[in-house]
This record gives structure tokens, sequence and C-alpha cells, in this order.
């Protein structure tokens, strides 16, 4: 698969620590509360959650039995706007998780100045083992859980990993019948049926493909010669992926939880995409090498996407990278020591507060058609995409180069600085 090419020398490697979501989150914050000098009372204030709830959901299960299920919802921060922020449906969920990307989304509206806060939700469970009723049920009887907290002018729901515009739907109906009215800015990623955007589902890897035509642009590269990797084919992973094929840039590795897939001459994507709306995962696929997750990310190519999980690029694999630009679709996908690594190589990082943002662009557009009683064009929503994160990744670059910094700590500034500035004049 090629030869790495030659890179500085590496820095000495630390070892990764036992990891805490919330306590992650809360370290990078004094980090840039220290960079910016903030007031006590400010650090104390943003260090912590505004509110944290914890419910727990009966479910007269589809065999007759009954089971409780866990959910959460955390509002880290309304100084600057009512709380934004998903809903996951999954099984590894937990608070501390919950509580860091609360306190992710609150930065992460603050750079693309929206006027939101963060805030973020879960039920513990795995909607693959549910049927549709279940699913409904369980989903309506949380946002019940939580109606005295939510609506379009305290806390906004918008869709995370297991939720999908039928979701998003149930939880507005939910939310009608208890408050007697219908209230669309609740509830973001809904159906456009149902006053949502039209191409909401793929805002985030739309706003992937704007960031990326910047970095390109900045360095006169074109898309037509870039090589592209992708970890993770889902919903972020897949729109990317379409967007850099039609600009024809070459796709040549993509993983999911089945595996990976390998072809130097590039991958079909559109065939591809159909192969796994049919059978669900890569596994299998006829037109590409098989190769372990670890050969997608090592892949030699300019661009790599992280668009899976937490915790993909570690001090254990960050020296073998083998390309120039990683761009983080996921949230938290690199660690601290695999930063520094990639930093010292050379290799530009786009942080995840910043290459992801596009689906909280997406979040704002819907909301704003919704409490305004309007809806927006297709032509709006784009222009309104784009330059909403093409203005937020000049402001980081400009950032950077005030502070000398990176992108990622160059972004923390910029949020975090608007957030403290709110505070200080309420």
């Amino acid at each position: 698969m090629g030869n790495a090419k030659d890179f500085l020398p590496l820095p000495a490697i630390e070892l990764e620590e036992e990891y805490d979501p919330f306590i992650e989150a809360t370290l990078q914050f004094e980090q840039v509360a220290h960079h910016l000098d903030l007031e006590d009372w400010i650090v104390h204030r943003l260090k912590h959650t505004e509110r944290e709830l914890t419910v727990h959901l009966p479910l007269v299960c589809d065999n007759g039995q009954v089971a409780t299920f866990t959910g959460f919802r955390v509002q880290h921060n309304t100084v600057r706007g009512p709380s934004l922020g998903g809903v996951r449906f999954s099984p590894d969920a937990h608070l501390s998780q919950v509580k860091a990307m609360a306190v992710a989304l609150t930065w992460q509206c603050a750079l693309l100045d929206l006027p939101f806060g963060g805030s973020a939700g879960a039920i513990v469970c795995d909607p693959q083992k549910l049927s549709e009723r279940e699913l409904q049920q369980l989903t309506k009887d949380y946002i019940y859980a939580l109606r005295d907290f939510i609506g379009p002018f305290k806390d906004i729901a918008t869709p995370d990993f297991g939720s999908n515009d039928q979701t998003m739907a149930w939880m507005l109906d939910s939310y009608t019948r208890v408050r007697g009215q219908m209230e669309l800015g609740t509830v973001t990623g809904k159906p456009s049926i149902l006053w949502g955007l039209p191409a909401y589902a793929a805002a985030t890897g739309r706003g992937l493909f704007f960031v990326i035509q910047e970095v390109l642009a900045e360095r006169n590269a074109r898309l037509p010669e870039q090589q592209v990797a992708i970890q993770g084919f889902g919903k972020v992973g897949a729109a990317v992926a379409r967007f850099l094929h039609e600009a024809g840039a070459r796709i040549v590795a993509v993983a999911d939880i089945s595996g990976g897939l390998y072809n130097e001459n590039g991958l079909d994507i559109p065939a591809l995409q159909a192969y796994v709306e049919h059978n669900r995962v890569l596994f299998s696929y006829p037109q590409a090498e098989a190769v372990r997750n670890a050969d997608v990310l090592e892949a030699p190519c300019n661009i790599l996407i992280l668009a899976a999980t937490e915790r993909q690029l570690t001090a254990n694999n960050a020296e073998r990278l083998q390309v120039a630009i990683v761009l983080e679709g996921a949230r938290g996908p690199t660690t601290r020591a695999a930063d520094k690594l990639l930093e010292a190589r050379g290799v530009l990082v786009i942080p995840d507060i910043l290459a992801n943002a596009g689906g909280m662009v997406a979040s704002f557009l819907e909301w704003t058609q919704n409490v305004h009683h309007s809806r927006l064009s297709a032509a709006e929503v784009e222009e309104g995409l784009k330059a909403g994160m093409q203005n937020a990744y000049r402001e980081v670059k400009a950032t950077a180069r005030s502070y000398g910094t990176n992108l990622r700590l160059a972004a923390h500034l910029l949020a975090v600085g608007r957030v403290a500035a709110a505070l200080r004049f309420r």
C-alpha cells in the first residue's frame, strides 16, 4: 500500500490515561481558560453543567415482560440562548459521556456563533434489538419525562447516534400531546413533511466537504488530485464520501463496524452505497480488497476522515498514519497523546468542534424556519450551511495565527471566549 512520507522526528509518546469523557472535556476547558486568563467565577460557572436529569422508563415489551431503561439529559450552559443537542440511543451511553457531549456543543454553537448553548441526551438501549413499537414507546416516554425542561426556547432535541427523522417525529408528537399545541422548534432533524430540512441527514457530511474545500484552496490543491480514506460509513461517512466522489476525489479506503475495504484505484461510491443499503454493512463487497480497520486508518492517502466513534487515533497508531490532513467527523476520535504526535509530524488536524459542525448549522436553520413559521429553500439551506462552515474555518485559522497555536486550541479559544464574554455582559 505504499511507503510513508518522511515526517519530523516523533516526540516522546505519553501513555494513554484511563479515559473519562467529562474529565477530558474539563481538562481541555481548563487549558483554554488558562490561555484566556479567565476570571475564577467564570471558570467555575463553565466547568459545571446547569442541569443533569436522569429518568427511568418502564416499558412493556412485545413479549409481555417489563424492562426499565435509563435516560439522561444534560444542559450545560444557556447564557447565549436555549440549549440544543442530540439524543443518542446506545447501550454504551453513560452520564459522563452525555455531560461531555453537552459541553462540546456549548463550544461548538459558540464557535459557529449560533444563538444556543449545549445540551445532550441519551437512552441506554440497543435500538436494533427493539421492535418499532417498543422504540416508539420508549422515545415518547423519554420526551414525556423531560416535558418541563425542553421546548423551542428552553432545550431543543436533535438527532445523534441511533436516532433519525422518524425518531425525531415521535419526539415532536410526544411533546405536542403533553403541551396541547405543536411547537415545531422543539425538535430538529424532523421529516420534511413536518417542516424539517430535506437534506438534514447529510448536513454534517456536507459541512465536512465545505471545510475540505477551504483547506485545499489554501494549499492550491484540487479535489480530483486527492486520495481519501474514510473510517465510518454511516450517515456522516457515506454522505461526505458521496460529495467527494462527485467532486472527483478518489476514495481509496472505507471502513465500518464489519471491516474495511481498499482499492488504490478508487472505490465506486454509488455502487458501494447501493450495496450497503441492501446488505447494511460493507462486509463481502466484491469490488475491493477486504482489509482491517487499522489498514484503513493507516492507508497512504492525502485526507483521512474519522466518522466513526471516539478514540480511534491513539499513541499506538498515530505514528503509522500516512496522511497529510485528518478531519474529525466524529466526536473525540483523537486522543490528546495522538494529537501531539500528529502535530509534531506536521499532520493538519481539523478538530471535531469545527469539522462536524454542519449538523448544528442545519439545526439552527431548521429551528429558525420553525419559530418563524416559514420554509427555507434548498438554495438558502445550502448557502447558509456553506457560509457557516467557511466563516468558522476562516475565523479559527485567523485565531490560530494570532495565538501561534494549532486549530483545536484556536477553535476552543474562540468559542470559550465568546461564552465568557456573554457571561460578563449578563
